[in-house]
């Protein structure tokens, strides 16, 4: 079944020494892109994190957000003063660039990565909770991409079943359009036969008639509509293959316009490309 490439996940998980969340919000994209914002204690599992969206993920634009609240009643917090003195130095750095500075306090500074660290903590406790609450998510969200996918499915194959509609409309009246166009010749060259050579006038009559059969595209339009039902139950990323069979479809639906000789033929290719149409933006979201 296909799966969205749009959805959204949030997981907040409690731990003796506080709480982590990781929010994780993805939409349509053409490749795999995933953003991380987190805490500096988290950095260097950001690797691995990658590691597991890839595994998990075709494609899509993922931005993953985490947030960790430290319990402080034990008074456990440590100030960092070497990574504090860095960030004054780089502050009075482009304060000197500036000619109205507006001045930093303490707290804004405590507030910089890596000047309050946690003793309790090891970075390794934090590095594994964060793991575990972005797998958590991950899964959350690719339960999302499921149902939303599902409902894409069902919103296409709507419009398959509209297709095959247009198509069978086209087949049952094909016979008695091709009739109609014989006679319509038959008697626009009937007026013209005493100037032109019977044998040449045959040969265009029936060259004139291939070009107005459509029966190939129709063909190929309901082969295409059997592809796209066996892709939609596949559970690798089908969004690519589905949008190049939405440019096939396309391609017969222009054809069958410009073959038109009937007010049937020019309405049905008219529908089909709104169904195509429809088809693509529902497809645009599928992995």
């Amino acid at each position: 079944m296909p799966r969205s490439m749009t959805a959204y996940a949030r997981i907040t998980e409690e731990h003796s020494w506080g709480s982590i969340s990781c929010e994780l919000k993805s939409v349509n994209h053409r490749f795999l892109e995933i953003g991380f914002r987190m805490p500096e204690s988290q950095r260097e599992a950001e690797t691995t994190l990658r590691d597991m969206a890839r595994k998990k993920l075709g494609r899509g634009k993922i931005d993953c957000s985490m947030q960790i609240a430290f319990n402080h009643s034990d008074n456990s917090s440590e100030l960092d003063l070497d990574v504090a003195r860095g960030h004054i130095k780089t502050v009075e750095s482009i304060a000197a660039e500036l000619k109205q500075a507006a001045p930093i306090s303490a707290v804004d500074i405590m507030k910089l990565p890596g000047v309050l660290k946690d003793s309790a903590v090891n970075t390794k406790q934090l590095s594994k909770a964060g793991i575990q609450a972005f797998d958590l998510a991950l899964d959350q969200m690719l339960e999302g991409r499921a149902r939303e996918g599902e409902k894409l499915a069902d919103m296409i194959e709507q419009r398959l079943s509209g297709i095959e509609t247009q198509v069978a409309l086209v087949r049952q009246n094909l016979p008695e359009i091709l009739q109609q166009q014989r006679n319509r010749l038959h008697e626009k060259l009937s007026e013209l036969k005493d100037q032109l050579d019977a044998q040449r006038l045959e040969q265009e009559m029936v060259i004139i008639a291939n070009r107005a059969d459509v029966d190939e595209e129709l063909d190929r339009l309901e082969a295409h509509v059997i592809e796209i039902r066996r892709v939609l139950n596949e559970s690798a990323s089908i969004g690519r293959r589905l949008d190049f069979l939405m440019q096939e479809l396309n391609r017969e639906a222009n054809t069958l316009g410009s073959k038109s000789i009937s007010t049937i033929s020019t309405q049905a290719s008219v529908e089909l490309k709104v169904l195509i149409e429809q088809m693509r933006e529902q497809i645009q979201n599928i992995e």
